[in-house]
C-alpha cells in the first residue's frame, strides 16, 4: 500500500469549505483522510508541510502543449513538467496543433501520449470547426465520445454567427461547454498591440478593445438563445468585464477567465522598461520591493493575443476577479522558439509561456495586494474550473484522486526563463522577483515535482 502523509499544513479546500491546520493522508493514489492528528500507516512517507498551504491540485484550463506537430516549441513531456513545477496537477490542452484536434483519432493520440509521457493529468479540448477554419462544424458528438471536455477554436474565433449558434446547440445536447477566443477579425484587422496612446507613440498597428467586446456580446446573446454554457477565454478589456458582469447578474450561462499577464502588465510595457515602470508600474514596483528588470522597447515577449491593454483595462480585470465576475484563472501558456520571437514586432508570433509564473503573479496581484482572499484565489484554480468542465478534480474529499498542491505563499524567488522546464523561454517575467511558489505537486498520489529532489525520487 503506497502511503504519503502531509503533516501540519494549512489545508485550504474551497470545495469543502475547509480552512484549518490539518494532516492529509494519501493511500493508493486517493485521498484517505483529512484531519488532525492522523497517525501514519506503517511504511508511509511523511512530509512536514508546516507553514505551507495544502490545497487541491491546481487546474489550468488554457494551455498550448503544441503536440502533435509543433514539438520544437513544446511537448507533452516538457509542458507537463513545467506545469508540475508551477504547482498544477491538471491541464486542458488547446486544439490548435498540427493537425488540429478535430477528430476522435487525434484525441486518442494525445490522451495515449499524455498518459505515457506526461507527469500531470492532461484533458483535451477539441475544435469547434473542422481545422478550426470556422466553416464547417467538427463532429461534436464523436469528440464527446472520444473524451474531450470542451470545444474551442482557440487561437482563432468563429466569425460566422450562425455556425457558432449551431455549435452551441450541439454542445448543449452533448453536455460540453463552448470556450471562445473572442476576436472580431473585421475590427482587429492586422493589429499587433492595443489601440491607444502607446500604439500611436510607437507607430504600431492598433488592436481595439472593441474587437474583443463585440464577440463577448455575441456570446452572451447566444448563451441566452441556446442555453449553452459559453466560456470567454483570456478576457483583457474593461468593456468585456462589464458585459460579463451584467449578463451573469441576469442568470445567463456564461463565464470568463483571466491570465496573469493581463492583470499584471499594460500596453506601456511595449514602450520599454523605463517608460513602463514610470507610467504604470508604481503598484508593481511596490510588490517587487522596487526591484524591476528593464526591457528594451518593442520586445516581442510583450506581444500576446489578446494584447496587453491600458491601465484602465487592467484595473477592470482585477475588479472582475475580486468581485467574482471572472471565476477562473489560467495561463494561456503559449511557447514559441527563440528564433520566432527574435524578429520585428510586427512579424513575431503572439504568445508567452506562463505555467511556472502564474501562481506567484496571481498571489502578488490578488492576495498580497489584498484584493481577494487566499481561499478565493484557490477556488479560481480548483473547484471553479473543475465545475465548468465537469472534471472529477478540485477537491480533497476522501476517495477523490490524490491530486494535491503544496505551496509557500511567502517564498521569494527569481524566475529565470533559461532554467524553465518548458522547451521555450518566451516570458516577459524573465528576471522578475516573485513571491509565492509551489513546494510539491502530487498527482494521483505520486510526487510529480518537489523542491526536494529526494521526494520526487521516492514518489516515483
Amino acid at each position: 500500500m503506497a502511503a504519503l502523509l502531509l503533516t501540519g499544513g494549512r489545508v485550504l479546500d474551497p470545495a469543502n469549505h475547509l480552512d484549518a491546520t490539518a494532516d492529509v493522508l494519501i493511500l493508493d493514489g486517493k485521498i484517505s483522510a483529512v484531519g488532525k492528528p492522523l497517525p501514519p500507516p506503517a511504511g508511509a512517507e511523511t512530509l512536514d508541510v508546516r507553514g505551507k498551504i495544502v490545497c487541491p491540485g491546481l487546474i489550468d484550463i488554457h494551455v498550448h502543449l503544441r503536440e502533435p506537430g509543433q514539438t520544437t516549441k513544446e511537448t507533452l513531456a516538457t509542458g507537463t513538467a513545467a506545469a508540475a513545477r508551477g504547482g498544477f496537477t491538471s491541464l486542458v490542452c488547446m486544439p490548435n496543433t498540427s493537425p488540429v484536434i478535430d477528430n476522435a483519432g487525434t484525441v486518442a493520440l494525445i490522451r495515449e501520449r499524455a498518459a505515457r509521457e506526461g507527469c500531470v493529468n492532461v484533458f483535451v479540448a477539441a475544435a469547434i470547426s473542422k481545422n478550426s477554419a470556422g466553416e464547417e462544424l467538427a463532429p461534436i458528438g464523436g469528440l464527446k465520445r472520444a473524451g474531450v471536455v470542451a470545444i474551442t477554436d482557440d487561437g482563432r474565433c468563429v466569425q460566422n454567427h450562425e455556425l457558432m449558434r449551431r455549435a452551441c446547440e450541439y454542445a448543449r445536447m452533448f453536455g460540453l461547454p463552448v470556450m471562445d477566443h473572442c476576436q472580431d477579425y473585421s475590427l482587429v484587422s492586422d493589429g499587433v498591440m492595443h489601440e491607444g496612446r502607446w500604439s500611436t507613440a510607437l507607430g504600431l498597428r492598433g488592436w481595439p478593445a472593441s474587437g474583443e467586446e463585440m464577440m463577448v456580446a455575441r456570446n452572451i446573446l447566444l448563451a441566452e438563445l441556446t442555453g449553452a454554457r459559453i466560456h470567454c477565454q483570456h478576457l483583457s478589456a474593461a468593456g468585456s468585464v462589464a458585459l460579463l458582469r451584467q449578463a451573469r447578474q441576469r442568470g445567463v450561462p456564461i463565464s470568463g477567465e483571466a491570465c496573469p499577464h493581463h492583470f499584471t502588465l499594460t500596453d506601456a510595457a511595449v514602450a520599454g522598461g523605463e517608460k513602463f515602470w514610470a507610467e504604470d508600474g508604481k503598484e508593481l514596483a511596490k510588490l517587487q520591493n522596487g526591484a524591476l528588470p528593464g526591457w528594451p522597447k518593442y520586445h516581442t515577449n510583450f506581444k500576446m493575443n489578446p494584447p496587453l491593454r491600458s491601465a484602465r483595462d487592467r484595473e477592470a480585470v482585477l475588479e472582475g476577479l475580486a468581485d467574482g465576475t471572472i471565476e477562473i484563472l489560467c495561463s494561456d501558456h503559449a511557447p514559441h522558439c527563440d528564433y520566432e520571437k527574435e524578429v520585428e514586432f510586427d512579424y513575431a508570433p503572439f504568445g508567452i509561456t506562463g505555467l511556472e509564473t502564474e501562481l506567484a503573479l496571481s498571489l502578488m496581484q490578488l492576495v498580497h495586494s489584498k484584493k481577494t482572499s487566499l481561499a478565493d484565489l484557490i477556488a479560481k484554480f480548483t473547484v471553479n474550473p473543475a465545475r465548468l468542465l465537469s472534471l472529477p478534480k478540485g477537491a480533497l474529499t476522501p476517495g477523490a484522486d490524490a491530486d494535491v498542491t503544496v505551496f509557500d505563499p511567502e517564498a521569494e524567488w527569481n524566475f529565470q526563463a533559461e532554467t524553465s522546464a518548458s522547451k521555450s523561454q518566451n516570458s516577459p517575467f524573465d528576471g522578475w522577483k516573485l513571491r509565492g511558489r509551489a513546494v510539491a505537486t502530487i498527482v494521483g498520489g505520486r510526487m510529480a515535482w518537489s523542491e526536494n529532489a529526494r521526494l520526487v525520487a521516492a514518489g516515483n
